[in-house]
């Protein structure tokens, strides 16, 4: 699993975390199919093609304003083929304000499917999620 982490199919988790602690629009919505399909669990259930997700995005830094968020991955595990891979995690994001002060952090599931197009992994499914608490009808967050 190491050397999957560190090359071919992994590599998008790191360029992922990156692009979202630079706010970089372009880097984080290159990483995915122009056909990617996308269930949230922020707001919108769904977003199908890369301009609506790409739109999600902008929203979403510009809500920052001045505060940054790191992403971290853990209890990552991966199955991979030659042209398809699957990559689930829990994925931690931490807020930070623009002198970095943490602000918060909430950690939630993530699943995502990756095709080998051309010579690029891109991400062409996505699925992020929470454990549901039966009694409040409340998504359960791990911080």
């Amino acid at each position: 699993m190491d050397s999957f982490l560190n090359d071919g199919p992994g590599l998008v988790l790191g360029a992922y975390s990156a692009a979202v602690d630079g706010k970089n629009l372009t880097d984080y919505t290159g990483l995915y199919a122009p056909d990617v399909h996308v269930y949230d669990a922020w707001g919108k259930f769904e977003y199908v093609g890369a301009e609506a997700w790409q739109a999600m995005a902008a929203d979403w830094y510009g809500s920052l304003g001045t505060e940054t968020v790191r992403l971290d991955f853990a209890d990552v595990r991966v199955l991979a083929g030659e042209k398809v891979a699957m990559i689930s995690t829990a994925a931690t994001s931490t807020a930070f304000s623009a002198d970095r002060g943490k602000l918060r952090s909430l950690t939630n599931r993530m699943t995502m499917g990756l095709e080998l197009r051309g010579s690029r992994w891109l991400i062409v499914h996505e699925h992020s999620s929470l454990p549901i608490d039966m009694e409040t009808g409340q998504g359960v967050f791990r911080s």
